[in-house]
C-alpha cells in the first residue's frame, strides 16, 4: 500500500463539473496531485474482508431482533416489529459503505457500517475510474459498481415510479442522489426527484404523497432512519405501504450500537475491533462514538497518556455511546487514509479512499482515487 504523488490533469475541474461533481473544488476536496497504490493482493483482502463483514452483520441484526437487543442501539419500541417484519422479508436494499482502517500489512477493521445514506457515490463509481482511465491506464481499478448498482435496480420488483427524496439545498445530497436517479434510469426505471418538504400524508388513503397528490409507493430517501423515526410523520411509516429504500431493517446497520453486538458474536473475529456500550472496559486507547453520530461529528480519541482528541461541532450523545478500541491507522506525510468498501445488494463491489490530517474523518476530508497492480 503506497500513497504516490501523481500528475494531475490539467482540465480535471471541467471534466469533474461535466459529470456532475460540482462540489469537487470544496476545500479542495478532490485530491488527484496523489493516489494510493495497492497490490491485486491487498485489494483481494479487501474485499473479501468487506464480504465477510456484511455477512456477520446480518447475523448480527437477526440476533439484535430475536434477541430483542433493538432497545439498546435506541431504536424506538415502535418500530421493532415493522424492522422484524421487514428483515425476514428480506425487504430490498441498495447499497452500504463499510469504512475500514487498513495499513496493507494487518486484516482490515471494521470502524463503522454506512448502510442506510453513504454518500461519495458519485465519486467512487465514476469520477475516479474515468481518473484511471487517463492517468493510469495500465493499472486496475477495485471498482464495479456503477454496473452493479443498475443490475441492482434491475432486481427491484417493478413499482413503477420511484420517487427519490433528499433535503432540499444540500449540494452533496443532490449529486449523490442525481447520480443514482440515473443508474435506476439505466435499468429502465421511471424516476421522479422531490425534496423531504414535498412529500404529504393523503390520511384518507393512509398513504404518502407528492405535490400532485400522486401516492409514492416506492422512496428512495437520503435521510437517515434515526431521523425519520423522530419525525411528526413517523406514526404514518409503518401504515402507509410505501416500500422505502433503504428498508427499515438498515436501521440497525447504521446505529454504531451494531460494532458492540458484533463483538459480543464474534469476539477476536481479525476483522472487527473490540467494543462495548459505553464504556471502555479494560481498553487503554478507544474511540468514543455516538450511537447515531455522523461524518466525524461528537467522537473523542483516548490515547495513554495522550490529551484526548475530539471532534466537535455535531448535536450528537444524547442517545448514548459505544466505545471502540483504536487502530493506528497509517500515516502518510501527515495523511490519515480510510478505506470505504461498497457493497451492493450482497456483493462487495469496490472502494474508495478518505483521507484527512486528522485521524477522524469528516464530510469535508480528501477524496483519493486508487490503483491496484
Amino acid at each position: 500500500m503506497e500513497r504516490l504523488c501523481s500528475t494531475v490533469r490539467p482540465d480535471h475541474g471541467k471534466k469533474l463539473e461535466a459529470i456532475g461533481l460540482s462540489f469537487w473544488n470544496w476545500d479542495n476536496y478532490w485530491k488527484e496531485d496523489v493516489c494510493y497504490r495497492f497490490t491485486a493482493a491487498q485489494v483481494d483482502e479487501i474485499e473479501a474482508a468487506t464480504q465477510t463483514l456484511h455477512g456477520l452483520c446480518l447475523q448480527a441484526v437477526a440476533h439484535a431482533i430475536e434477541h430483542k437487543r433493538l432497545g439498546d442501539l435506541k431504536i424506538p419500541e415502535a418500530f421493532h416489529a415493522a424492522i422484524k417484519a421487514s428483515f425476514e422479508a428480506d425487504d430490498f436494499s441498495l447499497y452500504g459503505r463499510f469504512d475500514l482502517a487498513y495499513d496493507g500489512i494487518n486484516p482490515p477493521k471494521m470502524l463503522e457500517y454506512n448502510a442506510d445514506t453513504p454518500t461519495s457515490i458519485l465519486e467512487s463509481a465514476v469520477a475516479q475510474w474515468y481518473w484511471l482511465e487517463e492517468v493510469f491506464p495500465a493499472d486496475d481499478q477495485f471498482n464495479s459498481l456503477h454496473e452493479k448498482l443498475v443490475a441492482r435496480w434491475d432486481a427491484l420488483p417493478d413499482e413503477g415510479l420511484i420517487h427519490f427524496a433528499s433535503i432540499a439545498d444540500n449540494e452533496e445530497d443532490w449529486v449523490a442522489i442525481t447520480y443514482l436517479m440515473e443508474t435506476a434510469v439505466q435499468a429502465g426505471r421511471q424516476v421522479a426527484h422531490i425534496t423531504l418538504d414535498q412529500i404529504g400524508w393523503d390520511a384518507a388513503q393512509k398513504t404518502f404523497v407528492d405535490l400532485r397528490g400522486e401516492p409514492i409507493r416506492c422512496l428512495f430517501k437520503l435521510y437517515p432512519w434515526e431521523w425519520m423515526m423522530q419525525e411528526s410523520f413517523a406514526a404514518h411509516i409503518v401504515e402507509s405501504g410505501t416500500r422505502f429504500i433503504e428498508p427499515v431493517w438498515k436501521s440497525v446497520l447504521s446505529c454504531k450500537g451494531i460494532l458492540p453486538l458484533l463483538w459480543e458474536l464474534y469476539p477476536g473475529h481479525p476483522n472487527l475491533l473490540e467494543a462495548h456500550f459505553d464504556h471502555s472496559g479494560a481498553m487503554i486507547s478507544y474511540a468514543r462514538k455516538p450511537l447515531f453520530s455522523r461524518e466525524g461529528a461528537n467522537i473523542e480519541l483516548h490515547r495513554l497518556g495522550m490529551p484526548t482528541q475530539h471532534q466537535s461541532g455535531g448535536p450528537y450523545g444524547d442517545e448514548g455511546y459505544v466505545c471502540q478500541a483504536l487502530f493506528p491507522l497509517p500515516c502518510y506525510r501527515g495523511m490519515y487514509p480510510v478505506i470505504g468498501a461498497w457493497v451492493v445488494g450482497e456483493e462487495a463491489v469496490g472502494m474508495c479512499i478518505r483521507e484527512d490530517v486528522s485521524p477522524i474523518t469528516t464530510n469535508m476530508s480528501y477524496f483519493v482515487p486508487h490503483v491496484f497492480r
